[in-house]
């Protein structure tokens, strides 16, 4: 996977870098703002970028936006210290495919990322619940709003509580492949890029509960 780490403090960017390529990652640049990010996407079209949220000249929440905008299928991880909920859903609902924070341990990090290479969301489980429980004062659905088979609503009921395609396997008695298949669907019908997305949209349409489990 060939990743781009958005950050404004460059010693941050060289450590982060180098776990990455020690991991078997390939690192192909690193930006200083948010505007450097943007362009650096566009130039070098990496598989995923990390990126903080608070930055100069172009926070990153912008920054998510924009790259989303030119390179729909670019995964865009938050990788910050700022545990505001505020910030979490904005960067969601700007496309991030996960919101990690820095205070996490390298091991669960990296399993993160090796999660985001399987088409997973890169969210802890603490993480997730606070994003659901900013969704929780949604509306039941409307006309019009898309429609989830059981097995479908099922499945994205476990991806909202945290667990991994192999963990969902596991607990429905199905493979892995199928649980890709229905995730491919669900996205589709939800008009969503990413898990994270298909969670705060079906929350949003009250197509799965408000608890989490």
């Amino acid at each position: 996977m060939r990743v781009l780490i958005a950050d404004d403090h460059s010693l941050f960017r060289d450590g982060i870098g180098s776990l990455l390529e020690a991991a078997g990652f390939e690192v192909v640049g690193g930006a200083g703002n948010g505007q450097e990010a943007v362009e650096a996407a566009a130039r070098l079209r990496p598989d995923l970028v990390l990126m903080d949220i608070n930055m100069p000249v172009m926070n990153g929440l912008e920054a998510v936006r924009q790259i989303k905008q030119q390179l729909p299928d670019t995964r865009v991880v938050m990788l910050t210290v700022s545990d505001d909920d505020r910030a979490l859903v904005d960067a969601i609902k700007a496309g991030a495919t996960g919101y990690l924070l820095k205070d996490l341990n390298a091991s669960e990090f990296l399993t993160m990322l090796e999660g985001v290479q399987r088409g997973e969301s890169a969210m802890q489980r603490q993480t997730m619940s606070r994003l659901l429980d900013n969704l929780s004062n949604f509306n039941r659905p409307r006309a019009g709003e898309p429609e989830l088979t059981t097995r479908e609503t099922e499945l994205l009921q476990l991806v909202a509580r945290g667990l991994s395609n192999k963990a969902i396997a596991q607990q429905l008695s199905i493979s892995t492949n199928t649980v890709k298949y229905h995730m491919k669907g669900i996205l589709q019908k939800l008009g969503v890029q990413n898990r994270a997305e298909a969670v705060a949209r079906a929350m949003r349409s009250g197509l799965i509960q408000t608890d989490p489990g």
